[in-house]
C-alpha cells in the first residue's frame, strides 16, 4: 500500500485562457477578414502536409495508443450525489483521450441499480474500466458479472462487498462513521404500492460528515442539491463479486467520516487491490483529490491492454 499525505497533493497548473481585450474594437472589412482565413487556412494546410504526424497529435508511447483505442471509463457516483460529483476526473480523463460515461445511478435497489449499470456496459463495444464511489462501488461489484468486456474495477472510497453483504454491514463494521447519527428520513410511494424510504444527510452535518476536506460554500449546494438514496438499497445484500475475479484498484480516503478509513482499508486488501490512500481525504476524495483518483483509473486503464 503506498500513502500519499494530502499535503503533497496539488492542482496540475491550470489552463491560461486568453481574455478579450477590454479596448475599443476595431472594425475589420469583410474582404480582407476572408482573405485573412484563406491565407491562415493555407499555410496551415501546407505544414500539415509537410509533417502529418506532428499535425494529428502529440508522440504517444502508452499501451492504449500501441494496442488500440482506449478503454471507456464508467463512473457510477454512490449514495448523496449524483453524476456531477464525476465532473473534475471526468474532464481531465476526456483530455488525455479516454471516452467517459458518468451513469445516472438510480440510488432505488440494489439489483435494479446494478442492472442499470450492467445494461450500460452492454452498449459499450469495446473494453471498459468500471469506477465506483461509495455505494456505486456495490453497484459495480454486482454490474460486471458476465460482461467480458470489463476489464478492471477501480474503488474511490468505495463499497466491495462480498456476497451477501450490505453497505450499512460494512459501515458499521468498524467505528469512525458518523452518517447514522447524520440521516434524515423521507417516505415515498413505490410504483407498486406501498411506501419505501429515502436517507438524506441533514444539511447541517453534511459538511463534516461527507466532505469535510471542501469549502463549506461548495458543501451547502451538495447538501441542498444531494440525491436521496433508499434505505432498501443500502441495506441490501450484495451477490457475487466482480473483484474475485477482476483486477482491482482501491483509492482509500484517510479522514472519511461515512466509510471509515479502516473498512476501506479491509475491502481492499480482501479484493486484492492496488492500494493508494490519501491522508486527511473526506469522503468525497474524487473533489477534493481528483488529480490522484484520475491518476489511479489511467494506471488501471492503461493495465488493460499489456
Amino acid at each position: 500500500m503506498s500513502e500519499v499525505p494530502a499535503s503533497a497533493m496539488s492542482e496540475p497548473s491550470a489552463v491560461t485562457s486568453v481574455a478579450p481585450s477590454r479596448g475599443r474594437r476595431r472594425r475589420v472589412p469583410v474582404g480582407l477578414a476572408a482573405l485573412a482565413l484563406l491565407i491562415v487556412t493555407g499555410s496551415q494546410a501546407a505544414s500539415a502536409a509537410s509533417s502529418p504526424a506532428a499535425s494529428i497529435s502529440p508522440t504517444s508511447t502508452s499501451a492504449e495508443d500501441r494496442h488500440g483505442a482506449k478503454p471507456t471509463v464508467v463512473l457510477v457516483h454512490g449514495a448523496f450525489a449524483d453524476s456531477s460529483s464525476w465532473n473534475k476526473v471526468v474532464a481531465k480523463l476526456q483530455r488525455a483521450g479516454y471516452p467517459v460515461i458518468a451513469a445516472a445511478n438510480p440510488l432505488r435497489d440494489l439489483s435494479g441499480d446494478s442492472a442499470y449499470v450492467s445494461s450500460i456496459v452492454s452498449t459499450i463495444p469495446g473494453p471498459v474500466v468500471l469506477v465506483g464511489h461509495s455505494y456505486g462501488g456495490e453497484v459495480i461489484s454486482n454490474a460486471a458479472i458476465g460482461h467480458s468486456n470489463v476489464q478492471a474495477m477501480v474503488f474511490v472510497a468505495g463499497f466491495a462487498p462480498e456476497q451477501g453483504e450490505s453497505g450499512l454491514d460494512l459501515t458499521g463494521r468498524y467505528p469512525g462513521s458518523l452518517l447514522p447519527e447524520s440521516l434524515l428520513t423521507r417516505a415515498f410511494p413505490l410504483a407498486g404500492g406501498g411506501t419505501g424510504t429515502d436517507a438524506y444527510i441533514d444539511a447541517r452535518k453534511f459538511h463534516t460528515a461527507f466532505a469535510a476536506d471542501l469549502p463549506a460554500r461548495d458543501t451547502a449546494l451538495m447538501a441542498a442539491t444531494q440525491r436521496p438514496a433508499s434505505l432498501a438499497a443500502l441495506g441490501e445484500p450484495s451477490g457475487p463479486p466482480a473483484w474475485k475475479t477482476l483486477p482491482s484498484w482501491y483509492l482509500v480516503a484517510g479522514a472519511d467520516k461515512a466509510i471509515p478509513a479502516a473498512a476501506q482499508r479491509f475491502m481492499a486488501t480482501r479484493a486484492k487491490s492496488h492500494t493508494v490512500e490519501v491522508k486527511g481525504a473526506s469522503h468525497v476524495v474524487m473533489l477534493s483529490h481528483p488529480d490522484v483518483t484520475t491518476d489511479l483509473i489511467v494506471t488501471a486503464a492503461r493495465s488493460t491492454s499489456r
